[in-house]
């Protein structure tokens, strides 16, 4: 019965397409080739639904009304599909999505997100919904690290999902925030989604990479405060952790040196290391335990001496001249200066007013002696064993540090302080665990986004050490086997093959739909309703939600994307600054009824009990954060293009 109402809402919603491209031709007094193309967008979308292959229909659509565009010329159709799908060849953008998804799929198949999983949801066990806002975290590390939506849903709802239910959590939330997380990996960068958009509408992917930044941070934040929100409004649909879920386990070692659960860890292992009460523990067990202990107050120490070094180091001046000539040296008798010389102005030199006046008071040869002792220059042998002087003192002198940073400083050392006492021997562990899971993809995460946003290292340059980190993480975690390397390959090759077809495709089917002239007769319409920019933007990004409920977000940028982009230089709107909006508005894509493929992806692997309507209806009020978010990024768009400007002063 539900197959059946979602069939009849797809066939529904094809009829209404059909309907009103028959009724544009109908109506209009003369049909051009701008109305056929029209026609032509509409049977795509129509045979997209019925589930032809999305690639494969661009290019066969295009390539028919190519020729018709042509009065039925052969050999310039031909042409036409091969110059675009070079086109598509030579975007050397395009390489680092292989890349990327490789680096993917090893990471997925290195077993970090189980470990991931359990010590964030340990680490965060005292905040309200806490499974709930530990999966939403995974899933956006995760999701960064990978940028795989089926992957990462798939993985979560196998994790997570049954740790939810069996805590007592609503079916709905749970199923909302593993979708809702899930998806976060096409927003957050390396997005594979910012590479595709960047290649269509001619937007520098590194830009994009740091715009979307803290948008994909901002929606993250809003998802977890929203269900914080309802943890705390409705306990019963996310109760808190039981102290059995709660517990953690501690190595016998250190239950030999009298470590108990609330004990601080840095006291007691002090103590531990003076012989007698070691009980027979190794001394080099026991300075480890203490070293990973330390290792937070040992960052702490180095990052404050590197920013200290910062906040005082002077700019260095350029070195004065030691080279000394004499006043007029090299000078012509006229005046004329030779190259690199001074001369004597042609009227002569007089003493300033002041100055006589002031020898005149002081009345003594002392004074007037002092006087040009001040005024004349240093000998050339004072000179030159000045400057080395003057040149130690610039490079030895340093300003004072700003109110600012020891204000951060003094909060920086309260927070380690704090840190330090609460830490005990069951966060100890906790802290291990977070050691061996979350900042190994915390260090792949910024070598990958830091060496791209401050231009250390082109897209491409980047994915390759994204992939290679991928590599090293699953040779770490004793993962890395001929079947992996194997899977991961396939997988990347089949991933890669389609996004690159789809690059054909839609570069023949933009090319037939300009030569029909439906861009052109797009561009006349919307023009003629005098919109404002604001409304123009409202009508688009309203159109791509529509869309995103039968597409997916491939089909989106690569079939309409390229009608909206050369509209925005009619309204002022940033391309950078829409693709932002673009990318937190697909997120519906994966999130909207009927296609929904998060829904899908999680009820494959969820138990029996949990139906597809169930799953709908908690990614809906996840939906609507997706709509909030992209009122606060139009509100204040400083948030996606802060960064870009003060990088790259765009």
């Amino acid at each position: 019965m539900k197959l059946r109402k979602e069939l009849w809402f797809g066939f529904i919603l094809m009829g209404l397409i059909i309907a009103a491209a028959l009724g544009m031709l109908i109506a209009v007094p003369k049909i051009t080739n701008g109305h056929i193309g029209l026609l032509m967008l509409s049977l795509v979308v129509v045979a997209i639904m019925l589930g032809f292959p999305t690639a494969f229909t661009l290019m066969g659509m295009g390539m028919l009304f190519t020729w018709i565009a042509y009065e039925e010329n052969t050999t310039k159709t031909l042409d036409l599909m091969v110059q675009s799908a070079y086109k598509v060849m030579s975007n050397d953008v395009l390489i680092s999505i292989p890349l990327f998804v490789f680096m993917g799929y090893l990471v997925e198949r290195a077993n970090l997100i189980e470990k991931l999983f359990r010590s964030l949801h340990l680490a965060l066990a005292r905040v309200p919904g806490s499974l709930a806002v530990a999966t939403l975290v995974t899933c956006a590390v995760f999701a960064t690290a990978t940028g795989i939506v089926g992957a990462v849903v798939t993985l979560m709802g196998l994790l997570a999902l049954p740790q939810m239910l069996k805590g007592g959590y609503d079916v709905r939330l749970s199923a909302g925030a593993i979708t809702a997380g899930g998806c976060l990996g096409i927003l957050i960068p390396p997005s594979v989604l910012l590479i595709v958009y960047g290649a269509t509408a001619g937007v520098s992917v590194v830009q994009l990479y740091a715009g979307a930044f803290f948008p994909g941070l901002m929606l993250a934040g809003l998802y977890i405060v929203y269900v914080i929100i309802i943890a705390k409004l409705k306990p019963a649909m996310a109760p808190p952790l039981t102290a059995e879920q709660r517990f953690v386990p501690l190595p016998p070692d250190l239950l030999k040196v009298g470590a108990t659960q609330a004990k601080r860890a840095v006291p007691q292992l002090i103590q531990a290391l003076k012989g007698s009460r070691n009980h027979g523990v190794p001394t080099s067990y026991l300075l480890k335990q203490l070293g990973v202990a330390l290792l937070p107050a040992l960052l702490f120490a180095v990052v404050a001496l590197a920013s200290y070094n910062s906040a005082t180091k002077l700019q260095p001046l350029e070195a004065p001249n030691s080279e000394l000539s004499e006043m007029g040296a090299g000078s012509e008798p006229g005046g004329i200066a030779e190259p690199g010389g001074l001369a004597e102005p042609s009227g002569g030199l007089s003493e300033p007013p002041a100055e006589e006046e002031e020898l005149k008071e002081m009345g003594s040869e002392d004074a007037a002696s002092e006087v040009a002792s001040e005024a004349a220059p240093p000998a050339p042998s004072e000179a030159s064993a000045a400057a080395p002087a003057a040149a130690d003192a610039v490079q030895t002198e340093r300003k004072p540090a700003s109110t600012g940073f020891w204000i951060g400083l003094g909060i920086g050392a309260l927070a380690l302080l704090a840190f330090y006492a609460i830490l005990s021997f069951a966060r100890l562990e906790i802290f291990k665990m977070l050691l061996s899971s979350f900042f190994p993809l915390l260090v792949l995460i910024m070598a990958v986004l830091g060496s791209i946003v401050f231009g250390l290292a082109t897209p491409t340059e980047a994915a390759a050490v994204g992939a290679l980190g991928g590599f090293l993480l699953a040779i770490a975690y004793r993962q890395l086997t001929l079947n992996v390397v194997k899977e991961s390959v396939f997988l990347t090759a089949k991933t890669s093959a389609m996004v690159c077809w789809l690059f054909v495709g839609s570069a023949i089917f933009s090319a037939a739909f300009a030569l029909l002239g439906g861009q052109e007769l797009v561009e006349q319409w919307v023009l003629s309703m005098n919109l404002t920019k604001t409304q123009f933007l409202v009508l688009s990004q309203f159109i791509i939600f529509i869309l995103g409920w039968p597409l997916e977000w491939t089909e989106i940028i690569v079939i309409f994307m390229p009608i909206f982009i050369p509209l925005l230089d009619n309204f002022g709107v940033d391309p950078l600054f829409f693709g932002l909006l673009v990318a937190l508005n697909l997120q519906t894509a994966f999130l909207s009824p009927p296609v929904a493929m998060a829904a899908f992806y999680l009820k494959g692997v969820a138990p029996k009990h949990v139906t597809l309507n169930q799953i709908f209806a908690g990614m809906l009020p996840f939906m609507g954060i997706q709509v909030v978010a992209i009122v606060l990024l139009y509100i204040w768009p400083q948030i996606g293009m802060w960064l870009p400007q003060v990088l790259y002063g765009r």
